[in-house]
């Protein structure tokens, strides 16, 4: 807008002229004086601040909303509040806050956190929650049943919370029971609750954290949502359509029982923290008038069951704390949903030199080594994240990073039992390896095993069907698949363990590797007992079983199986960690089919 001013106005006079008719008039003034051609001021409007000052502010019934927020927030009746610290348990919203709060987090207490200009305060990484209402009036004294009010009766939430939230950089859903509510039992509204957000998690495909104390459905109040449609079974049913969709991750902050035990077997990854979780078919005192059977809560479903007998745990924390830093860490090697490739990280070198991998072989295949020693020579440092450690622990399940990509790695353990497969080591590789294939991260198999175990309790343990489906998932998996023949691959190891049979991308062998369908004593033994028996001579004897044994070990050398295109190369120990973050990157786009099938019947 221009403006002109009489030829007796000084430059002053102008710029106040300019920036009052600005302000005034909300547009860019240029003030001439006379008639000049160039604006002795100019002046631009002021930037408005937002939101303007009306005078308006919350009222009366939003101050009351809010106060009906804190009274939800503070939870179940203050008794049971009380009873956490002895439990050693956080309150739920505590929980919250350790999970989504940053550092210092927002709430601490668990004490209901209104801000001084009237608003309530979450976690900082809490985007929000659903259903706070939930139940509300079933209980709370504002509701159309105040009359009826009592403390006993508080049921916030329905017991349950569920929302969105950030967790270290990654946007994902969740669920957490409220203990002070019933023992975090569940009713319809929190089943309602429940379900939606696992649809949700269907249509967005981001993770599921499933943070369960739950005592199981509430018994005194199961109609309308135990066998309904729409009730706890759809859980599970959930539960499968989600699984192998994006990442389900469970941990468990106590005895969660029935139903309620359900939701971390379904999950892809659960974790029990010890002194605190467990979780059973029933109750130990269902148990006792059941079968007669008297036990305690922890020799029936603790985490020292379900971590090395049953194989139901993944990971055992020793706090709460301990369990959130584990699925932080594990979270880095899963992408938000099937299809994405796994996150990558900056790479790093290994802990230990490859210089000495050949070193750490020994010369006898009947001598143990650590496969843990191997792998820190072989990924990147600090990497290497173990699951189910302490259950089938002939063979090591761990995700770890070569050069800074996300790999699985299925490896015998020689230290334990000569690395022979056991029943719950097949189980373990199988479950380890599907779940791989179904979030994009490449396998590495390292095979050092005499083969499948024989015996008779072995047959009865399954050792056929749970073999079988370890050779089904490898045979299945479409990932990118590396194996190393590290040192003995005997009988159907070899197979199991992503043999050039099951369309792995490469096979590659130490020196130290062997490949037959048995070992050299127990081939001798096979073939020739009878023909060294009828030699009389002990000298004569041992001196030929010693010359057989030689040339069938010259039979199955990895040299030989490499002269005869068996494996694809023979490498320098010392190279092995370079060959591998090759073929991992040259395959990474690798396509593969499977038959046109609705699906497989093995697993």
């Amino acid at each position: 807008m221009k403006v002109h001013v009489g030829t007796a106005a000084t430059a002053e006079e102008a710029a106040a002229i300019a920036r009052s008719l600005a302000e005034h008039l909300g547009v860019g003034v240029d003030v001439h004086v006379g008639d000049d051609d160039e604006p002795t001021a100019s002046a631009d409007p002021p930037e408005a601040e937002y939101p303007l000052d009306d005078d308006l502010g919350p009222t009366d019934r939003e101050r009351d909303l809010r106060a009906e927020i804190d009274d939800i927030l503070e939870g179940g009746p203050e008794k049971y509040r009380d009873r956490l610290p002895d439990q050693g348990k956080l309150f739920v919203r505590d929980r919250l806050d350790l999970w989504f709060g940053g550092e210092g987090g927002t709430r601490g207490t668990g004490d209901a956190s209104t801000d001084e200009d009237g608003t309530t305060s979450d976690p900082a990484g809490l985007h929000f929650e659903d259903g706070k209402f939930a139940a509300f009036d079933d209980w709370h004294p504002d509701s159309p049943n105040g009359d009826e009010y009592d403390e006993g009766d508080r049921v916030p939430g329905d017991g349950l919370l569920t929302g969105a939230a950030a967790f270290e950089g990654r946007d994902v859903h969740f669920m957490a029971n409220d203990f002070t509510v019933k023992a975090g039992s569940m009713a319809a509204k929190g089943v309602e609750k429940f379900l939606r957000m696992q649809q949700r998690a269907l249509k967005t495909g981001k993770p599921v954290l499933y943070l369960m104390d739950s005592s199981g459905g509430r018994i005194d109040q199961q109609s309308g949502f135990f066998a309904n449609r729409e009730g706890i079974g759809k859980y599970y049913y959930n539960h499968s359509m989600l699984s192998g969709a994006v990442p389900q991750i469970c941990v468990l902050y106590g005895p969660c029982i029935a139903g309620a035990a359900y939701t971390p077997v379904f999950a892809d990854f659960t974790v029990m923290v010890e002194g605190m979780s467990a979780m059973a078919i029933a109750s130990p005192r269902m148990v006792k008038m059941v079968t007669g059977e008297e036990i305690e809560m922890a020799d029936l479903g603790g985490p020292q069951v379900h971590a090395e007998e049953s194989g139901s745990a993944d990971l055992v924390a020793r706090d709460e704390e301990h369990a959130r830093e584990l699925v932080a860490d594990l979270i880095t090697y899963l992408p938000d949903q099937a299809g994405e490739t796994p996150p990558r990280s900056e790479p790093k070198p290994p802990k230990f030199s490859p210089d000495g991998i050949d070193e750490l072989m020994p010369e006898s295949p009947n001598r143990p080594y650590d496969v843990r020693d191997l792998l820190d020579r072989i990924a990147d440092a600090e990497s290497v994240f173990e699951l189910k450690e302490g259950y089938g622990p002939e063979i090591v399940t761990a995700f770890c990073r070569i050069d800074g990509r996300p790999v699985g790695v299925v490896a015998n353990q020689p230290t334990e039992r000569s690395g022979a497969i056991f029943p719950d080591a097949a189980e373990k590789a199988a479950e380890f390896i599907w779940t791989c294939d179904a979030y994009e991260i490449p396998l590495l198999y390292l095979c050092d095993t005499p083969g499948f175990m024989a015996g008779s309790q072995v047959e009865k343990d399954a050792i056929l069907e749970k073999g079988k489906k370890m050779i089904y998932a490898t045979s299945s998996a479409t990932v990118p698949k590396q194996t190393v023949v590290t040192r003995k691959a005997y009988g159907a190891g070899i197979y199991a363990m992503g043999g050039p049979a099951y369309d792995p991308e490469s096979v590659i062998g130490l020196p130290s590797g062997e490949i037959g369908i048995m070992g050299p004593e127990a081939a001798i033994n096979a073939v020739y007992a009878r023909k060294l028996a009828d030699i009389d001579d002990p000298e004569e004897r041992a001196e030929t079983e010693a010359r057989l044994r030689e040339e069938y070990r010259r039979d199955i050398d990895i040299h030989r199986m490499a002269s005869e295109v068996v494996i694809d190369e023979v490498v320098p120990p010392s190279q092995l960690r370079a060959e591998l973050a090759a073929r991992f990157a040259f395959y990474e786009d690798v396509e593969k089919d499977l038959p046109d099938k609705k699906h497989g019947t093995i697993v």
